[in-house]
Formats: structure tokens, sequence, C-alpha cells
């Protein structure tokens, strides 16, 4: 049974930075592409960023990219979210997840998700 657990979230003020963590249960995370996306209160759940199974290739939303970077320890069957210079529109609860097909912007790419952590940016 493949389980994601993020933690990392809190509360910071604007210009602060974060960094999560997504822990994953099981022997095959370094053969899956992994994701990280987010929801804001009434909004869509969207794309933040994806690193392949490797580590080789990563992927940013434009809302994100500069700012924030993600990387993954396949020994330590983790993978990081490095979040700089956070703007109050960066609050959401942000999840990982597991890709499992191609197109790793599209939420439907990803067949096992964790339970979020809430990142809180105030201004």
């Amino acid at each position: 049974q493949v389980q994601l657990v993020e933690s990392g979230g809190g509360l910071v003020q604007a210009g602060g930075s974060l960094r999560l963590t997504c822990t994953y249960s099981g022997r095959t995370f370094s053969l899956y592409d992994m994701g990280w996306f987010r929801q804001a209160p009434g909004k869509e759940r969207e794309f933040v960023a994806a690193i392949t199974k490797n580590g080789g290739t990563t992927y940013y939303a434009d809302s994100v990219k500069g700012r924030s970077t993600i990387s993954r320890d396949n020994a330590k069957n983790t993978v990081y979210l490095q979040m700089n210079s956070l703007k109050p529109e960066d609050t959401a609860v942000y999840y990982c997840a597991r890709g499992n097909s191609r197109n790793l912007y599209n939420a439907p790419s990803y067949d096992y998700w964790g339970q979020g952590t809430q990142v809180t940016v105030s201004s």
C-alpha cells in the first residue's frame, strides 16, 4: 500500500521561506515521477512542480518558477519543495502525488495523493 505524507507547512510572513517534505512509503519510489499541487479555498487544485524519477528533469508552474525548487532523495523515499519569496497568493493546502502518466502538469496523471499540508502566507 502506497502512502504519501506531507509535512513542513505552516504560517509564514510574505517574503519568507518554507520547505515542504513528502515521505513515500513503499519500495517503488524511485520508479515514479513525483509532483506537488496546491488548492486554495474556493479554487481548483493546481499544478505547482514535478520531478522525474531520477531527478533529472523538473517542471514548474509559471506562478512559482524562480521562487521554488523541487528535489528528491531516492535513498530516503522523499521529495521536497523549497519555496522562497512567498506571497499571500501562495496560501493553499499543498499536496504531493505520485505520477503515473506522461503529462505531469495534470492532476489525472497522478494516482496516489497525500493528505496535504497547509501553507499560510500573511501579508
